[in-house]
């Protein structure tokens, strides 16, 4: 990732990128992996210029059609819980900017990432390419298939609220896979499940706010 050939006035945020990292480790988070990928990825990046001063505060923010990009804690947390490892594979439920994509995309071997929404997969990919992410793969599709073709997914993360967890996606993780997902409507609370020999095991966790996961695509 070279930032130097895109502009180089995201060097103001190196400062702010670092304050943040701090904060997570405050917060609780300890990989050290998610650590120095949160520090490596350029959050303002991903958000419209008008958004950018505001990067680096723990809040979330829009990216339009509805849709927001999560605050850094959440990005960290979901990632920590992951548990991911240089070899894994990733599905990501809901591209987005494509910011958590690209903290991923620092994690595992390959990410396979979907979005509902036409525009914002055009913007996320754009994106992604010109950060010079080669192991990341962007497809315009429902969330709730997955993407078979490519199973299983060492780890599943959903950033979208389903009601209930989807059993195709359960079907898409490999043994002792792990799937990060908020679940719930007007009550969220982001889940860890994982596929064991003997079972499918669930941890309910910290309660959060998603967009809800859409079932249609949105072709206008």
């Amino acid at each position: 990732m070279n930032l130097d050939k895109l502009d180089p006035s995201f060097h103001h945020f190196k400062e702010q990128r670092r304050h943040m990292v701090q904060y997570l480790r405050k917060l609780g988070i300890k990989d050290e992996r998610v650590l120095e990928a949160m520090s490596k990825v350029p959050r303002e990046y991903f958000l419209d210029l008008v958004q950018q001063d505001l990067a680096y505060k723990n809040r979330p923010l829009g990216i339009g059609y509805g849709q927001t990009i999560s605050q850094p804690y959440i990005v960290a947390y979901m990632s920590e819980v992951a548990a991911i490892t240089p070899t894994d594979k990733v599905l990501e439920i809901g591209t987005g900017s494509g910011y958590q994509a690209a903290i991923l995309g620092e994690l595992a071997h390959q990410v396979h990432t979907l979005e509902i929404i036409p525009q914002l997969v055009a913007k996320a990919r754009q994106k992604l390419n010109s950060l010079g992410y080669q192991n990341i793969h962007v497809q315009h599709s429902n969330g709730y298939q997955g993407w078979p073709e490519e199973a299983p997914y060492d780890a599943i993360m959903v950033t979208a609220a389903p009601p209930q967890i989807p059993t195709s996606l359960v079907d898409q993780l490999a043994l002792n896979g792990k799937m990060v997902i908020p679940v719930g409507q007007l009550k969220q609370k982001i889940v860890i499940v994982t596929k064991t020999y003997s079972g499918v095991t669930k941890k309910t966790t910290l309660p959060v706010l998603f967009v809800p996961m859409k079932h249609k695509s949105i072709l206008e």
